[in-house]
């Protein structure tokens, strides 16, 4: 697995080898070992799959508060998407700030979003699937996110009029909430 650090330090590209052959190709998309190896302690207990029908389909900004944040895993098994991770964490020298990875079915890499980050993606395909692994299930009481269009934190996503969900309409924005992660320097 090749793993590689992003403008963000927490949050890591990771690709795993493909072996091919006449055949197609094989990849062990996820492995404790591998992860240990690469002196990554995450641990994952849930998978999600999640198919957007449109391109410009806009999912995010999400996370989950303590005591059930997630951190996520995270990769396009089927089309394109552009994935944001945003530093949520009070007392992080990135604080606020972004970043941007175009995961592929084809380029097979996958995004390691820490817990205490934003978390969200736009598809770039129709029919584009999306699997990720979570270190926490899903908790309804926990769930929560900020506008993925907060002039705050001006989010390149590639789109101006994305289809989102009523509850991604609503977020609060940055400027009205306050994290619950912090880091200590």
């Amino acid at each position: 697995m090749l793993v590689e650090q992003t403008t963000l330090p927490d949050v890591l590209i990771l690709t795993p080898r493909r072996f091919g052959d006449a055949r197609g190709w094989f990849v062990e998309s996820h492995s404790d070992q591998a992860f240990d190896r690469a002196g990554i302690p995450t641990r994952f207990v849930q998978d999600n799959h999640s198919l957007s029908a449109q391109a410009g389909t806009l999912r995010g900004l999400h996370y989950q508060r303590p005591p059930m944040a997630q951190a996520k895993l995270v990769r396009c098994t089927k089309g394109a998407m552009r994935d944001i991770a945003v530093d949520f964490r009070r007392g992080s020298p990135h604080f606020g700030q972004w970043v941007a990875v175009e995961l592929s079915a084809e380029n097979g890499q996958q995004l390691l979003v820490p817990e205490g980050f934003l978390h969200g993606f736009v598809t770039l395909t129709d029919d584009c699937e999306v699997q990720y692994k979570c270190s926490a299930p899903y908790a309804p009481d926990c769930d929560a996110g900020i506008r993925w269009d907060d002039p705050t934190l001006a989010i390149d996503w590639g789109v101006t009029d994305p289809i989102l969900s009523d509850k991604d309409r609503i977020q609060p924005l940055w400027a009205d909430t306050i994290s619950p992660f912090t880091v200590t320097p």
